[in-house]
C-alpha cells in the first residue's frame, strides 16, 4: 500500500508541476502539515487564492467561521457554520493536528520552505509559531483538542490567503 501511495503522489506531482497553480501549490506547501496532496486539493477546490479580499472572506467560504445568533442588542455566538466547502475544511483541519507540538523547523519543511520565496517563507514560519502557541493557549484554558484544533484550522486559512496573495498571480503555461 505504500508503494500505491507513493506512485499516486508521484503522478498527482508530475500533474501538478505543469499547472499553472504550481507556485501557490509549492508555496502551500512550506506550511506546517500541508504537504503535496493537501496543499493540491486546498488549490483544487478553491483555485485563486487571490479572488477573495480578505482572509475572513475565505474562512467563511470554507465555513470555518463561528455562527451567531443576534436578537437587539444580544449576540450568541456557536460553533463553526459548516456551511462551506467541505473538502477543504476537513483537509485544514487534519492538517492542524500538527500544530499541536512546539514550533521547529524540521528538515522536510525546510527544503519544502527553500523552494519558496523569502516572504513565503516568512509568511510559513509565523503560522508556524503563532499557532503552536495558540494551541497551547486553547489547551492550558481547558479546551477540547478538537475545539482547539477547529480554532487553528481557521487561522491557518488565514495564512493560506496571506500565502496565496504574496505569490505572483497564475499565468496559464503554453
Amino acid at each position: 500500500m505504500t508503494k500505491r501511495v507513493d506512485a499516486l503522489d508521484k503522478q498527482i506531482e508530475s500533474a501538478v508541476a505543469e499547472s499553472a497553480f504550481w507556485p501557490v501549490i509549492e508555496g502551500l506547501m512550506a506550511l506546517r502539515g500541508v504537504n503535496l496532496l493537501t496543499a493540491t486539493t486546498i488549490v483544487a477546490e478553491i483555485g485563486d487564492l487571490r479572488r477573495f479580499s480578505s482572509a475572513p472572506q475565505l474562512m467563511a467560504y470554507l465555513g470555518v467561521v463561528p455562527s451567531e445568533h443576534s436578537s437587539g442588542g444580544t449576540k450568541s455566538r456557536g460553533g463553526i457554520t459548516k456551511t462551506g466547502n467541505g473538502h477543504v475544511r476537513r483537509v485544514l483541519v487534519e492538517a492542524a493536528w500538527t500544530y499541536r507540538h512546539q514550533a521547529r523547523k524540521t528538515a522536510i519543511l525546510q527544503r519544502r520552505a527553500e523552494r519558496t520565496s523569502e516572504a513565503v517563507q516568512e509568511i510559513a514560519w509565523k503560522a508556524q509559531t503563532r499557532l503552536c502557541g495558540r494551541y497551547r493557549l486553547f489547551e492550558a484554558r481547558g479546551k477540547l483538542k478538537v475545539q482547539a484544533c477547529t480554532a487553528i484550522a481557521r487561522e491557518l486559512a488565514g495564512f493560506i490567503w496571506a500565502i496565496g496573495q504574496a505569490l505572483p498571480q497564475p499565468t496559464a503555461k503554453a
